[in-house]
This record gives structure tokens, C-alpha cells and sequence, in this order.
């Protein structure tokens, strides 16, 4: 064990601790005598283990900090599945499916993280998916012929196909999970249609939006995380409730995903000679709208922004009335559709802060970055999709740039692009659990 790595990972591990016992109403005599044994077990195996405890309150609190996600009022409903003990790529695949199956829970979604032993282990457990439940996506071969599916799961596509798993080539071919153990090659395992639930999209005034063939799966599952508590990094697939505009404002309606905002709009007969109609906006209204009828109607969770965003400021009170500072990035936690009705989009407060514990996301496996294709990162930046500095937020809110304008809120500010958070070796930065 390297020294200096091993006083890195006491320093943590007793960070956490000291944490968890004040946090948790344990008493110092505990504290001490926990910090002493886990110090111990550090210098003589260069790891320690987390109680069942300790590894459920720790999920807890990393949602809690997690500065990129709206969702966190309900942060301690998480339960916290321990699948430490999974050895084989089998073992996983159950675990996951486990998951699914207590995630859906009758359409009454439930919050579930399910926690894999950690990344330093000998073997750990590799997920290559990006959510659990995902669509395929089939490119164009020869630019003639019309692309299928979605464009994110292009690359991971790629790999299923190549690992010999056949889709039908439509629009939604729900995806095998993609699991390795260690160093080993991945394996893919069917997800049985019972354990994927989709909602078929209607709209409860325009027939012609039904007729498009629209539909989603009920949960999104975010998979390729890591959960990090006391310096020890697990891979973690977590999952909470869906937005309506994640499904019908990100996933339909941008160009780069199923880009369905002109079918919608030619659906409802609107006028697309020129942007001044408006016809956009008007057909992203109706299409969330849809979302939102279908899911109440098939009895499946989900949530709109106007009450996510008030949800959140509730969120901000309760923290605030603990002494606890929220860590929120402004551009992920305003709603993607009419964010100035939102009280999030006038609270000038907001900054990242290197909360611990914290959820990462982990670095994709090499073979699956060298199918992807190369991103314009200068495009999407310009597309307005991460606004990263002060002063594109000031304007996008319609102030001066450097202008003071405090409203009622609760929490500190700094939008400037985040703080880089370096995690574990294969980790990268802070990622939204809830963002599909």
C-alpha cells in the first residue's frame, strides 16, 4: 500500500465518519472507537468496509449533494440495495434485474440505488450501459435510407451488435444489459419485457399525437455511476421518477435525440413557414402535455417541472433549516421548458460546492469511446444546452452581466461553469441521476 494514499483514504474515511455519527445520533465513544478500527483496517489491507449502515446513509447524502439533480426533497426515501457480494457477471445481471422489478413497483415508482462492491476491488463489476432501460439506436448507413432509434445509443448499439445481440431495427428496440467482471469481456443479458414497462404516449385532446407511436419505459435507471463515501468509490445504479420534459422536451425533442417536434407539429396542423408562428413552442407544449396524460393514465409516477421546481426550493428551506448549504448548478436544475416561471430560474444563489459523500460518473470503457462519434463540442455549447459561465446566465435571465440581483433564496452561488470535481481513478465528474 502506498503510504501517502493510505493517510488520503483515513483522512476521508474519518471524514465521513465524523459525518455519519453526527448526522446519524451515534456518540463520540462510537465515533472514536469506528474511526480507530477503520484507521487499522486501512494500514494493514489499504481498504476498508462500509457497514450496511453506513453504506445506505452515505447513498443518502450523495443524492442529497448531488448538485445537478432537482429531485433531492425525497432524498431520504433512497433504498439502498447492498450487491456487494455479486462475484460474477450472473450475479449482477440478477442484481440489476432486481432492481428494475423493485424500482417499478406496480407504476408507484420507488427510489433505488443498488450498490456493487468497490472499484478497487480485484473484480469489480463493470455496467456498460449508460441507463439500465435504454432504446437502440441505428444510424443511417449510406445517408439515403432513414435512421432508427436513438442517436445517444448510436455507439452503445454498436457494441450490443457486436457482442451478438439483434434488435429489429425500429425506433424502440429496448437494449440487453452489458456487464464485465474485472478485466473480462462483456457479456449481454436479455431484460424480459415484464421488468421494462413502456408508456404509450397519447394526447388527452389531439388524437393525431397518439398516431405518431410515441412510447417510454417508466423508469430511468442511470447506470453508469459511482457512488463515493469515505474515499471508497462503488459502481451504483441509481434511479428516481421522471420529469415530464426530460421525455418530452430532451428525449423527443431534441434534434440530436427522436427530434420529433415537426411530426408533433404537422399533428396538430400548425403553421411551419416561419419561426414567428411559433409552431415549436406550441407543439413542445402539447408533447409534454401528452407525457404527462399518459403517464397519470397509465398509473405511472412521474412529476411536472412547475412542481419539481417548487419541490426543489422546499428542498433549499429544509436544508437551510438543518445548517446545511445546497450545492446546485443553475443550468441543470432550471426545467428545459418555460424555465423563467420557475422560482429556480430567478434564484441568482445557487453554486457548486465539493460536498462528500458524492455521486460521479464513472469513465466509459475505452472500446465503447472509440464507437462514438466525434461531438462539436463548440455546437453544443452554442445550442444554449450547458450554459457555462456568469455571464451567459445573467443574460439568459435577462440581467446585466455582473449586476446584483438577489432574490428569496436560500442557498450560496457560483454557476461559472462548476467546480471540477476529480474523484478515484476512473471517475470523472458530478452527473444528474434524474437526467436521461
Amino acid at each position: 500500500m502506498d503510504s501517502s494514499s493510505g493517510r488520503d483514504l483515513a483522512a476521508e474515511a474519518e471524514g465521513f465518519l465524523r459525518q455519519f455519527g453526527a448526522e446519524c445520533g451515534k456518540t463520540v465513544e462510537w465515533r472514536d472507537r469506528r474511526i480507530a478500527a477503520v484507521t487499522e483496517q486501512i494500514e494493514t489491507d489499504g481498504i476498508y468496509s462500509h457497514s450496511a449502515e453506513e453504506l445506505a446513509w452515505g447513498a443518502r447524502a450523495a443524492w442529497r449533494n448531488n448538485s445537478r439533480c432537482i429531485g433531492r426533497l425525497f432524498w431520504h426515501t433512497l433504498d439502498v440495495v447492498d450487491a456487494r457480494g455479486a462475484q460474477t457477471e450472473a450475479d449482477a445481471a440478477e442484481a440489476l434485474l432486481r432492481h428494475l422489478d423493485m424500482a417499478w413497483n406496480g407504476g408507484r415508482i420507488r427510489s433505488i440505488m443498488t450498490v456493487f462492491a468497490s472499484t478497487a476491488a480485484d473484480k469489480p463489476v463493470h455496467i456498460w450501459n449508460h441507463q439500465l432501460l435504454r432504446y437502440a439506436g441505428y444510424p443511417s448507413l449510406d445517408g439515403t435510407t432513414p435512421r432508427r432509434g436513438d442517436p445517444a445509443s448510436d455507439a452503445f448499439t454498436a457494441l450490443c451488435l457486436q457482442l451478438g445481440w439483434r434488435g429489429e431495427g425500429g425506433d424502440f428496440d429496448l437494449l440487453p444489459l452489458v456487464i464485465s467482471i474485472g478485466d473480462g469481456e462483456p457479456i449481454w443479458f436479455p431484460i424480459p419485457e415484464r421488468l421494462a414497462p413502456e408508456v404509450k404516449i397519447e394526447h388527452p385532446v389531439f388524437p393525431a399525437i397518439g398516431e405518431l407511436g410515441l412510447r417510454w419505459y417508466g423508469v430511468p435507471v442511470i447506470s453508469d455511476m459511482a457512488l463515493e463515501i469515505g474515499g471508497i468509490v462503488y459502481a451504483a445504479p441509481f434511479n428516481g421518477w421522471y420529469m415530464e420534459t426530460e421525455i418530452g422536451t430532451r428525449n423527443f425533442g431534441d434534434a440530436a435525440r427522436y427530434n420529433r417536434i415537426g411530426p408533433v407539429a404537422d399533428a396538430l396542423g400548425l403553421d411551419r413557414s416561419s419561426n414567428t408562428t411559433l409552431w415549436k413552442d406550441r407543439a413542445l407544449l402539447e408533447l409534454n402535455q401528452a407525457v404527462l396524460h399518459s403517464f397519470r393514465q397509465a398509473g405511472v409516477s412521474i412529476v411536472d417541472h412547475h412542481t419539481a421546481a417548487d419541490q426543489f426550493m422546499r428542498f433549499q428551506r429544509q436544508e437551510a433549516d438543518q445548517g446545511r448549504e445546497v450545492s446546485a448548478r443553475w443550468s441543470w436544475i432550471i426545467p428545459p421548458m418555460s424555465p423563467s416561471l420557475t422560482p429556480v430560474w430567478h434564484d441568482s444563489g445557487m453554486r457548486e460546492l465539493d460536498l462528500r459523500p458524492r455521486l460521479l460518473q464513472l469513465d466509459k470503457p475505452e472500446r465503447l469511446r472509440g464507437l462514438e462519434p466525434v461531438v462539436d463540442t463548440e455546437s453544443v455549447r452554442m445550442q444554449g444546452l450547458d450554459p457555462g459561465t456568469d455571464a451567459e446566465r445573467e443574460q439568459l435571465q435577462g440581467l446585466e452581466p455582473g449586476t446584483d440581483a438577489e432574490p428569496d433564496s436560500i442557498a450560496g452561488k457560483d454557476a461559472a461553469g462548476g467546480c471540477p470535481v476529480q474523484g478515484a481513478a476512473g471517475v470523472t465528474r458530478p452527473t444528474c441521476p434524474f437526467h436521461s
